[in-house]
């Protein structure tokens, strides 16, 4: 990691920060750059939609975000403060993992593949996060979960093992058991992507809902433009791990302006 977070502020500060804010942002696989000094502020409650080819940086932005990879440059800020940086003597230093932990508990993150533990049952995988992390008492770890599966659909099968469950279920309990940690910012990464085209509405209409009902902050990768186009606040357009255009859903896949944008979509359009 370069040395140049003096630049940056401790904390962000004024009436209206960002939930998300990417300041510089720059993550390096040896030669390549897969984020090129980004810049991205999510407001509270905003949904965002990142769409682009394949090795443009969308998936890295909701990694960084997670943790998952160690940025290169630049600071990601989340609720106003450093997620991977903390405060120490007057500068930002890389953060210890006490305020790691701390940071990471502010974001929930569904994957393409859906990552529950096999050996649990949908409601004990919704239940692990809250007792083993928040240190939450088992019934109302249990009550928090049921409250969720419900809400996802899936009160019904909350005894039923992953393997006894479809992929589209399976999506579901992958998102209540994400919610069940109370994050402010929520991550979904391609979560239709693995999943038969009849099983794709299943998990649609569960983030349709939380956008309708919830107050969340969300980023959203995915390669379903009209689900994008319906359900977003605002769509970014990656390209070489920076944004090459922005802006309102019917904007973007509308009247786009830039050659690249208007490729992309030209080509992904023609596919479906």
């Amino acid at each position: 990691m370069n040395d140049d977070t003096g630049r940056y502020p401790l904390k962000l500060e004024g009436d209206n920060i960002p939930m998300v804010s990417f300041r510089n942002v720059t993550k390096k696989y040896g030669d390549l750059t897969v984020l090129d000094r980004l810049d991205l502020d999510v407001a509270p409650g905003e949904m965002v939609t990142i769409i682009g080819p394949s090795g443009s940086g969308k998936t890295t932005v909701l990694r960084s975000l997670m943790t998952l990879e160690t940025i290169d440059g630049g600071v990601i800020y989340v609720d106003g403060e450093p997620l991977t940086h903390m405060e120490k003597g007057g500068k930002l230093v890389r953060a210890n993992q006490r305020h790691l932990r701390r940071m990471r508990a502010k974001i929930g993150m569904c994957f393409q593949h859906f990552n529950l533990f096999p050996h649990m049952t949908a409601l004990e995988n919704c239940m692990e996060g809250p007792v083993q992390v928040l240190g939450l008492p088992k019934d109302e770890a249990r009550e928090r979960a049921l409250e969720l599966l419900g809400m996802v659909g899936m009160s019904e099968k909350s005894d039923q093992h992953p393997s006894r469950l479809s992929g589209g279920q399976q999506q579901r309990v992958a998102i209540a058991r994400a919610l069940a940690m109370r994050p402010s910012v929520m991550l979904f990464d391609e979560v239709t992507s693995a999943l038969d085209p009849e099983m794709i509405g299943e998990v649609t209409n569960v983030i349709r809902s939380l956008v309708d009902q919830h107050s969340l902050t969300m980023l959203m990768v995915t390669h379903q433009m009209g689900f994008a186009r319906e359900i977003s606040d605002r769509v970014c357009f990656f390209y070489g791990g920076s944004i090459e255009e922005q802006g309102a859903p019917a904007t973007i896949f509308e009247t786009p302006e830039k050659e690249r944008t208007q490729q992309f979509l030209s080509a992904v359009l023609q596919a479906n």
